[in-house]
């Protein structure tokens, strides 16, 4: 497993907890870290997703309930809510080649989530980035 990927796994277990909780952030990633164990770089990069996620997850919220025609989002389920929020936050950075990002999220939609989910999940994440383009 890469280092990025395992970042995002950790930036979406902080992001769910952050989800269930609404606990402050900072609390979330410290008491994570107490428990977690990783490279400072793997950590960073963890933190920088999780960190503007929650920072851009009201405008994140509002483009996937557009996106996600008869579905509101506190229908989805926690973890991909997260999923979601993760993937679009890193769409919007461009740091990542979209295709990437789309294929980890879908990865942690494999792992973490329903079977259903990573179908669901891919077209609302298409439909973000073509979004994101225009």
């Amino acid at each position: 497993m890469t280092l990025r990927r395992k970042s995002r796994e950790f930036a979406l277990q902080m992001l769910f907890e952050w989800d269930m909780t609404r606990q402050e952030p900072a609390r979330v990633e410290q008491l994570f870290w107490k428990s977690a164990r990783a490279a400072e770089s793997t950590r960073a990069f963890a933190d920088e997703l999780f960190e503007g996620s929650v920072a851009e997850a009201g405008e994140i919220d509002e483009l996937v309930e557009k996106l996600a025609e008869n579905w509101r989002l506190e229908r989805l389920a926690a973890v991909d809510r997260s999923i979601l929020r993760l993937a679009i936050y890193e769409l919007r950075t461009g740091t990542t080649p979209p295709k990437v990002v789309i294929v980890e999220a879908l990865e942690l939609a494999k792992k973490f989530s329903s079977a259903e989910a990573p179908a669901f999940l891919n077209g609302i994440l298409d439909a973000a980035f073509k979004s994101l383009k225009t």
